[in-house]
């Protein structure tokens, strides 16, 4: 087939996929077998392959996904996504309703389901999707639009023949009920078949909105493709939009092809605001889509202007929540799993239980203390919530239920791994194995965190494998990574000539890895991502850190008293300063990179200077850069020793009252700019 034959069939081929899918994922049509739209798929993927520059920007191949990403680049908001205030009081409402006609006078309002799942700006340009983002901060997300374009509901081209130069639409990415059982029934019968080969369960789905979230972040689109998510859009963003109210945006986002739930409503009073989150209260457990509340809007664009924005929230939205569903259930046993901390998190085993439209059979308990406030007793009947229709959460005991002569449960004394007797620090509700040196969940875990994404990034090394090398004594702790010789891998099951090389390549790429990965790496307890960043940058190296007193610890930005103590009991503990020298000898970084950037100035010398916010000339990285170049010290809390603080738009409102309190001068951008002549 020639090129201009090829064009012409790709076209074709694109424009009816498209169309079948459409008709499928958004009317619920089949107007195709599965078999001949497979044939058509492959006809297509087949032609791009030969001729990829012809691939259509909203070509139906990019829902399949296929694309391997290495890490998710960081995008910033050209409008920010801010949180909304919440109310689980009808009668705040009144008082929301009050404040509103104070300033705008006659108001209507939009009320929305609040569906559970995660929010996601979707960047259109000229009517194709260019770019999805996750919420993050709210001035930053996530570039996830590989994984986004697998979602078939999602028009990768709008329906329009006049598009809009750009537009920003906002919307709930889900995993629908039904999609989060089906893969879940297939982890079952997957387990089934590692039980039955000796092999280690995989862990079912938890619950859709966490499974939605991990699935958006998964390297692999061909894994969120089967995943099957989908999303419903309530947000349109732009310059000179055709409308002047929210539900005309809503109409015309329909009529471009984004799919809006059917569920919204335009009230004219309070009072029908109300009647809406009554009915909604029961009927909402018959959607695909979990929810969780009701989002009222103020419909008309010119009177959400005038109200205006807080720090964190616009003024004219708030959420309704609607009260956790309780059931009763019983108790059956009490689990206690070990973190890699050493950590003890007790679990409650309980007669299942269908809640918010999942079978619950666990809950946590969080700690010793919790168990005794409860004062729980073998086989108590008890009160089980989910905390924000979540996380399932035992609230109280029926004690009219409670069986005669029923035992108090008593917290185990010994790990329930190594048997070792458990700590428990004065001012810490958490009870702790102290074997570090040879407790398995406390060695293994330690190993998934070293090799995480935001830490040493080895991507091809699972939990599974992880155990393997344990169980075949290949490796003791984190160090023993890098003496793994390929014959030692092949002797390992699933492993051939090709996993082994990816394994050992992977691991070797950890040798370039910059200091701050490698510090949060460790796992040294309290020190999270940002504070190994701030660690970093303020001793330079690993050796600074290891001699640091407790006090001198703690002149580092976010890093208190608790943390410092167990920085500087971490550094003095021999296996970790073995451990560390094993990680030098194996050629890890373990010192911050001297950057060639010049000093430009001193007009900031001995500075403290805080920045927050978002700006408009300069991205906020580029505002901290020219601190130290012009002299001065970033840092990220605000203190006394604070000198001054540059704020953007949406400063952070605890920042802002602890600046104002403590006198701490405020700069604008423009300010600042000046400050240091720019």
């Amino acid at each position: 087939m020639n090129e201009l034959d090829a064009q012409k069939r790709i076209v074709e081929l694109s424009s009816k996929l498209n169309y079948y899918n459409e008709r499928y994922y958004r009317e619920g049509v089949s107007e195709i077998s599965d078999y001949d739209f497979d044939m058509l798929m492959k006809e297509l993927q087949e032609l791009e392959k030969q001729f990829p520059h012809l691939q259509l920007p909203d070509s139906p191949t990019l829902r399949v996904g296929g694309v391997i990403n290495k890490e998710f680049a960081t995008v910033a908001h050209r409008y920010p996504m801010l949180s909304l205030s919440n109310t689980y009081s009808l009668e705040e409402l009144n008082d929301f309703d009050r404040r509103i006609r104070e300033i705008v006078g006659e108001v209507e309002y939009v009320c929305e389901l609040k569906f559970d799942g995660v929010a996601m700006s979707f960047l259109y340009e000229s009517g194709i999707l260019k770019q999805a983002v996750t919420r993050g901060d709210g001035t930053q997300g996530d570039d996830v639009t590989t994984n986004i374009r697998t979602i078939r509901s999602l028009p990768l081209r709008m329906k329009t023949s006049n598009p809009p130069e750009y537009i920003e639409v906002r919307g709930e990415v889900f995993m629908p009920r039904k999609e989060f059982e089906r893969i879940n029934f297939q982890i079952v019968e997957e387990n089934e078949k590692r039980q039955r080969e000796g092999k280690k369960a995989l862990p079912l789905l938890a619950n859709p909105r966490n499974a939605t979230a991990g699935t958006i972040k998964l390297l692999d689109s061909a894994v969120v493709a089967q995943r099957r998510l989908d999303c419903y859009l309530y947000g349109l963003l732009g310059e000179n939009l055709p409308v002047k109210t929210h539900s005309e945006a809503l109409e015309l986002l329909k009529i471009w092809g984004f799919q809006v739930s059917p569920t919204y409503r335009l009230c004219k009073t309070i009072q029908q605001v109300k009647e809406y989150i009554r009915e909604w209260e029961e009927k909402r457990r018959t959607l695909p889509v979990d929810t969780d509340g009701v989002v009222i809007k103020v419909n008309n664009l010119l009177q959400q202007e005038e109200l205006g924005y807080t720090a964190k929230s616009p003024r004219w939205a708030t959420a309704f929540k609607y009260k956790a569903e309780s059931a009763k259930t019983r108790l059956l046993s009490i689990s206690y799993q070990v973190g890699r901390t050493g950590a003890i998190t007790p679990v409650a085993n309980l007669e299942p239980v269908v809640l918010a439209g999942t079978t619950v059979k666990r809950a946590s308990l969080h700690n010793a203390n919790e168990i005794a406030r409860l004062d729980l007793h073998e086989n108590d009947v008890v009160y089980v919530e989910k905390g924000g229709e979540i996380i399932p959460k035992i609230t109280g005991v029926d004690l009219s239920a409670r069986v005669p002569d029923a035992l108090p449960i008593q917290y185990i004394t010994h790990c329930p791994e190594c048997n070792t007797l458990l700590v428990r620090h004065p001012d810490e509700a958490q009870h702790y194995c102290p074997n570090s040196e040879s407790c398995p969940p406390q060695l293994a875990g330690r190993v998934e965190h070293f090799i995480q994404r935001k830490a040493m990034n080895v991507e091809t090394l699972g939990s599974e494998t992880i155990d393997q090398l344990f169980q075949a004594h290949l490796i003791k702790d984190v160090s023993d990574l890098y003496t793994l010789k390929k014959e030692d891998l092949l002797q390992l099951e699933r492993f051939g000539e090709k996993s082994a090389d990816n394994l050992l390549e992977a691991i070797a790429k950890t040798r370039e890895v910059p200091f701050e990965r490698v510090l949060f790496a460790l796992g040294i307890r309290y020190v999270g991502h940002t504070t190994a960043q701030k660690l970093a940058q303020h001793f330079g190296n690993m050796d600074r850190i290891m001699t640091a007193s407790v006090e001198e610890l703690m002149q580092v930005p976010e890093v208190g008293e608790r943390i410092a103590q167990s920085i500087y009991e971490y550094c003095r503990n021999p296996q970790n300063i073995q451990l560390i020298e094993k990680l030098k000898k194996a050629g890890l970084q373990f010192e911050t990179k001297q950057e060639t950037s010049k000093v430009e100035g001193n007009v900031l010398a001995g500075k403290n200077i805080v920045v927050s916010g978002v700006f408009k000339k300069y991205k906020r990285e580029e505002i901290e850069s020219f601190v130290p170049a012009y002299g001065g010290k970033l840092s990220s809390s605000v203190s006394s020793k604070t000198d001054l603080i540059v704020a953007g738009e949406n400063m952070g409102p605890s920042k802002l009252e602890k600046a104002q309190r403590l006198g701490i001068p405020i700069l604008s951008e423009d300010e600042f700019l000046r400050m240091i002549g720019k």
